[in-house]
């Protein structure tokens, strides 16, 4: 029988001596986080009861404390053998704090009590939402404005700040018995917990190094040395010396010539100064206009020293132009949390695609019950919701990310009766924000994003009969008109029993009050290519199934490039991704189309191709389409490139130099990855490539790569650069580990560090690679 041996219990001055330290670490975070002495803060370090509610049979009382690291939040359970790391959530796994009854889960079990005790915690990933009810008024306000400070107050840290916060927090995790040293096992026990792997014979040089006081502890500014020697970036160091004078200060002048020389930054004069003011912590080298080495780094962290160009944070598009000219972000089956055949649908699905910047969602709309439409995919056992809460959640949300015009594609299968409800809640709910008329009497061709700021359209089959959406509608009170039913074309059996059995209709009777929030997206079946004797209304667009729409953009790219200058096309994921996969979007823009609608809610290189190509242009969810798929003379073709106005042909360098704190993928504690970088590029079919770097084993704290790669651009306009870091397996496929997407005209030259984004797309605090970034045009 194997014995346990129990931790010999603390006496009561200890407990006190541990908890007086507890206090102090506390403070300190506190203040390293710009809340010293908050009053919010220090309630929610102490703790209180909130009642957790998950069903209206299911909420019970639980303790919950923030930790004081001021990083995780502790939660009570009543769970057997529950582990402790279950326990704890991190404040960078939340996404919002919602006061009141904002979530379905309080808006359906929590109606009886006040909205002032009510809050919900809502994730980044795909966990269930935290719905929570306080005890009072005061204890909802510490919790929702508390953890609205530490989110703000941890995003606005710079890199090393955040840097330091972690370690301290590992350090502090590794000081199994709290006395505040660092024996040389707990010394081994942290690299392993920062992801890096050191053999019995390095660790022991590096504490012997730090043991100033040849105590067999580190302590206090011994344990400040071995932070300085963990956190040395020797790359860097080299770099820095080259611009620095012997004393360790990179003159004004200097920085001037690495920012222009290396980095290629044009306003270097004008920089340089004021990078030194922003950056340089040393108070004596920013009164004498020079910069530190530390300076220099926090310079290349920041987002000045970021891969993505930050004028590209903003919107700088022209934004006049016509809709169609405009790639717009779209979301497929917007309501689906997971697959597309049995799982949830909840407005939480339309919440976090509209804060993602998508610009179009899509609403399956069927009859349901007491005379109120409802969403569903038809035909599976995916779960309703009301048409009438998704319309709600979509006036709250519309506009929060971007400005910009957001189009709700109706799929319509009600009857008439419902129909006319569906119009009257988008009428009543949306009010000034539904598009019920023509903008400015444009009536030839669409009006601009900027024109149609904060307004909703709505996308839509229209009475046809001599008909005319921009000059008025007809009188008729409803009308056959074609059906359009994506739901019929999923290839699972059961589904395609129930259409058999259904009867399915070509035809569909139409209200005149749905009809008539149609203005400027009537749907209407793709007939072919325009005649230009016989031109199409601009207003008519056409959805396009992911296999018709690459068929047409293989057969008739330059056709389909024509088209989509004056028509929106709107391209949906095929019937078989039952899974809720994706395909790439790349091939469709290519042809200029604009709604190309994928799965937001599954993770994976489409969904972060599709989310680097729209960080572009500030986030709005509308980029302009280069000029040569705008111009109605153009001859471009992706699959057939000739000699044209197509933009130089570029050639890029990149030289992957090293990582930096990148997370585990595996949370076992002797579990250390094993790093390797692979560079994408997708753009037209020449252009698409793939490289990666060797692999470094045991160290995802700062593995060092120093390779260089170059890649010929061919469409520069139309290219996409993804990083993809893995941990690599021998035996099985190899783990994600983090990933960051940007369009090529995004990239910033010179010496880069590259913030990686979780699977889900969500940035990691530390987590960076560091890069050099050349690009020349070609011969």
């Amino acid at each position: 029988m194997q014995c346990i041996r129990r931790q010999p219990k603390r006496s009561a001055s200890q407990e006190n001596i541990l908890l007086e330290q507890s206090r102090r670490v506390a403070a300190l975070n506190g203040i390293r986080l710009g809340l010293k002495d908050d009053k919010d803060l220090k309630f929610l370090l102490k703790g209180s009861q909130l009642l957790k509610v998950k069903s209206s049979s299911w909420r019970k009382e639980r303790f919950y404390k923030l930790q004081e690291d001021c990083k995780t939040i502790w939660q009570e359970s009543k769970k057997v053998l529950r582990s402790p790391e279950s326990q704890i959530f991190s404040i960078e796994d939340i996404r919002d704090v919602r006061s009141g009854h904002k979530t379905e889960g309080m808006e359906k079990y929590a109606k009886d009590v006040p909205e002032y005790r009510c809050f919900s915690i809502v994730f980044k990933d795909q966990r269930k939402n935290l719905d929570l009810i306080a005890s009072s008024e005061d204890d909802a306000n510490h919790w929702i404005a508390g953890l609205g400070k530490i989110i703000a107050h941890s995003n606005s840290m710079n890199q090393k700040q955040k840097l330091q916060h972690w370690i301290h927090t590992c350090l502090r995790k590794a000081d199994k018995n709290k006395d505040n040293k660092m024996s040389l096992k707990e010394l081994k026990d942290f690299l392993k917990e920062v992801n890096i792997e050191v053999d019995d014979y390095h660790a022991k040089k590096i504490f012997q190094h730090c043991d100033k006081s040849k105590t067999e502890a580190l302590e206090d500014d011994e344990i400040e040395e071995f932070y300085k020697i963990l956190t040395e970036r020797k790359e860097i160091d080299s770099i820095f010396q080259v611009y620095s004078d012997p004393e360790g200060f990179m003159s004004c002048q200097n920085l001037v010539r690495f920012l222009y020389e290396v980095q290629q930054e044009e306003d270097a004069v004008v920089a340089a100064p004021a990078l030194i003011q922003r950056y340089e912590p040393n108070e004596r080298a920013k009164r004498g206009n020079a910069m530190t080495k530390d300076g220099f780094l926090m310079y290349l962290l920041s987002d000045e020293g970021n891969i993505f160009n930050p004028s590209h944070r903003k919107v700088y598009q022209d934004m006049s132009q016509p809709l169609s000219h405009y790639l717009v972000s779209s979301s497929h089956n917007t309501y689906l949390m997971e697959d597309q055949i049995t799982g949830p649908s909840s407005t939480e699905a339309y919440i976090r695609a509209l804060t993602k910047g998508c610009r179009c969602v899509e609403l399956d709309c069927w009859d349901g019950p007491n005379s109120e439409p409802v969403i569903y995919h038809g035909y599976t056992l995916t779960s309703k919701i009301l048409f009438s809460d998704v319309i709600k959640a979509i006036k709250n949300y519309a506009f929060k990310t971007s400005p910009y015009p957001v189009i709700i594609s109706l799929e319509n299968h009600c009857s008439v009766d419902q129909q006319k409800v569906m119009a009257q809640h988008m009428t009543t709910i949306l009010q000034d924000m539904l598009l019920v008329a023509p903008v400015d009497g444009n009536k030839s061709q669409f009006p601009s994003p900027e024109q149609l700021k904060g307004k909703i359209l709505v996308k839509g089959k229209k009475l046809s009969r001599h008909e005319d959406p921009i000059n008025g509608n007809n009188n008729l009170e409803a009308e056959d008109v074609s059906d359009e039913d994506e739901a019929a074309e999923i290839e699972d059996e059961s589904v395609k029993t129930k259409v058999e059995q259904k009867g399915k209709s070509d035809t569909l009777k139409l209200a005149k009050e749905l009809s008539d929030t149609v203005i400027y997206c009537k749907s209407v079946h793709f007939e072919g290519f325009d005649d230009p004797s016989h031109p199409r209304a601009f207003y008519e667009m056409s959805s396009f199934s992911e296999s018709k729409a690459l068929k047409l953009a293989q057969e008739s790219g330059t056709s389909f490039i024509h088209h989509n200058i004056r028509h929106l096309s709107r391209i949906y994921p095929a019937g078989w991704r039952t899974d809720s996969s994706n395909y790439s979007p790349v091939d469709l823009w290519n042809v200029g189309c604009q709604i190309v609608a994928l799965n937001f809610q599954t993770a994976g290189t489409e969904m972060d191709v599709y989310q680097g190509r729209f960080q572009d242009n500030g986030f709005s969810g509308y980029v302009l389409k280069p000029e040569f798929l705008r111009d109605e003379q153009t001859k471009f073709n992706p699959k057939s490139i000739t000699e044209g106005t197509w933009g130089t042909k570029k050639k890029l360098l990149l030289k992957i130099i090293s990582g930096q704190q990148l997370p585990k993928v595996n949370k076992s504690k002797n579990s250390i990855v094993d790093p390797k970088v692979t560079i994408e590029i997708h753009g037209v079919q020449q252009d698409n490539n793939k490289k990666q770097t060797k692999v470094i084993e045991n160290n995802g704290f700062n593995p060092n790569w120093n390779e260089e790669f170059t890649f010929d651009i061919e469409i520069p306009a139309l290219a996409l650069v993804r990083f993809v870091v893995e941990d690599f397996d021998m035996s099985t496929k190899n783990d994600f580990i983090g990933q960051y997407t940007l369009p090529f005209t995004s990239l910033k030259q010179g010496y880069r560090h590259i913030h990686l984004l979780t699977k889900n797309g969500d940035p990691y605090s530390s987590s960076t690679l560091f890069v050099y970034v050349n690009i020349q045009d070609c011969d």
